[in-house]
């Protein structure tokens, strides 16, 4: 089974500069994800960034994801 701490690793190593933290039940996880290159970038390229970082996962260990993606900027206000 699929736990947030594994979710949180695999988006921090395939999107370097990450800070990610995920919550969820092994089915519905939660994330909010931090990292400066979402800077310019529209809600769905940021969201096309993560689901590039996890690959396949998304397809088949991953049932459902809800994402908050934000620049360090968007987060601290």
């Amino acid at each position: 089974m699929v736990t947030p701490e594994d979710i949180q690793g695999w988006i921090e190593v395939g999107l370097p500069g990450t800070q990610a933290s995920v919550e969820g039940d092994g089915a519905h996880f939660e994330a909010v994800i931090i990292n400066e290159a979402f800077e310019g970038k529209s809600l769905i390229q940021r969201h096309q960034m993560v689901y590039g970082a996890l690959g396949d996962r998304m397809k088949a260990d991953i049932h459902a994801l809800s994402m908050k993606t934000l620049t360090p900027e968007e987060h601290a206000s």
